[in-house]
């Protein structure tokens, strides 16, 4: 089921809740970025994000070309950690240290900020559509997704992306896209509405272990699955 709300002029939120990866019930039209959404989402199992250590480039494998990594430094710079050799050719050179932030219009580049501080603060998704192109005549439509990770403790400092080409024209192999403007964008609320407002109800997205995190421990009476990270202390499972 996907809601929609208008909340503010020109700002639409986006729910997914009770999708579990079915990246077209969002709205989203790449391949690609279906596949992204629903490890990550698999991965997120009920919780604000998975953790940056969960990710396993092995899981898709077939989409890494056009998956990168961000890395928040600070409100201004998220800087590529990762980028797939796909997203490289495109763009013309090595993306990685470089930030993200780069090369938009002013307008583009607030409200990237905006989404961006969204994702890392309360947990949304932000879908991208894009218009970038070589030069006045060559232009292509280019789709992206980011998804926030943990990565110390609950903060989330990690975004996980991929983008995507609508169509290959014959000249995208050979000239790199030099200019790009956003011509759509929205937030998704993977749980249906902004986590301040789910704990503001009281009602406080679960962040609840994977299947497989546990690890058991024995003492001479007892008997404890141990789950890593939440409580400094550890979180026990008396069993």
């Amino acid at each position: 089921m996907v809601l929609r709300c208008e909340t503010a002029p020109g700002r639409r939120f986006v729910s997914a809740q009770g999708v579990r990866g079915q990246g077209a019930s969002i709205g989203m039209k790449q391949r690609t970025l279906h596949t992204l959404y629903g490890y990550w989402n698999e991965l997120r199992a009920g919780r604000l994000a998975p953790q940056r250590l969960e990710i396993e480039p092995s899981r898709i494998a077939g989409i890494l070309s056009e998956t990168f990594m961000l890395e928040r430094v600070e409100a201004s710079t998220y800087q590529f950690r990762l980028a797939g050799t796909r997203l490289c050719e495109l763009f013309g050179s090595e993306l990685r240290g470089r930030n993200f932030l780069e090369g938009w219009s002013d307008q583009d580049r607030l409200a990237l900020e905006r989404h961006l501080r969204t994702i890392c603060d309360q947990g949304a998704v932000a879908v991208l559509t894009i218009e970038g192109g070589s030069d006045s005549r060559h232009r292509v439509e280019l789709e992206a997704i980011l998804l926030p990770l943990t990565h110390a403790g609950n903060r989330i400092g990690r975004i996980i992306g991929a983008m995507s080409a609508a169509s290959a024209p014959h000249w995208l192999s050979g000239e790199p896209l030099r200019n790009r403007r956003l011509t759509r964008h929205e937030l998704i609320w993977p749980d249906g509405r902004p986590h301040s407002v789910i704990e503001r109800l009281g009602k406080p997205a679960p962040r609840l272990p994977r299947p497989g995190e546990a690890r058991i421990v024995k003492t001479e009476q007892r008997q404890f699955r141990v789950f890593e990270g939440g409580l400094a202390d550890g979180k026990f499972d008396k069993r």
